[in-house]
């Protein structure tokens, strides 16, 4: 049965989410992560230096900057299209392998809810678990 994690965000910005995740992780399989948003992204991410956190920010300002007079749709602001575009190519999923109630992740790996829109929003995680067949 799914289960579903909710954080609260500051505004654009990255969110660890590692230990919501882990504490909701039993058995050994498959752990699916899936966002219920379109402005914000689930990535695995560099959880040592904060520099890589900024470096990506300012990447994907650069391809995908608000206000750009070419959007089109601009409903909930100058971010919103910027923030659709960020989701599309950065993912709103995760699949990680899990082992006797862990997640199997690298060293420097963490788990972040990147939020792509200017202001605080509460997002919805589906942590979905896929036991190992036998």
């Amino acid at each position: 049965m799914p289960k579903i994690i909710e954080t609260s965000t500051s505004g654009r910005g990255f969110s660890n989410i590692t230990r919501e995740v882990e504490r909701e992780v039993t058995g050994t399989g498959l752990c699916h992560l899936f966002l219920q948003h379109t402005s914000a992204s689930l990535i695995l991410c560099e959880n040592a230096s904060p520099e890589v956190r900024v470096d990506l920010e300012t990447l994907v300002s650069r391809i995908a900057p608000d206000g750009d007079p070419a959007y089109r749709h601009d409903d909930e602001g100058p971010d919103d299209m910027a923030a659709h575009f960020r989701t599309l190519v950065s993912g709103h999923d995760l699949t990680i392998p899990m082992q006797d109630g862990r997640l199997l992740l690298g060293t420097w790996q963490g788990i972040y809810l990147w939020e792509h829109r200017a202001h605080p929003h509460r997002r919805r995680v589906v942590i979905t678990q896929v036991p190992e067949s036998n």
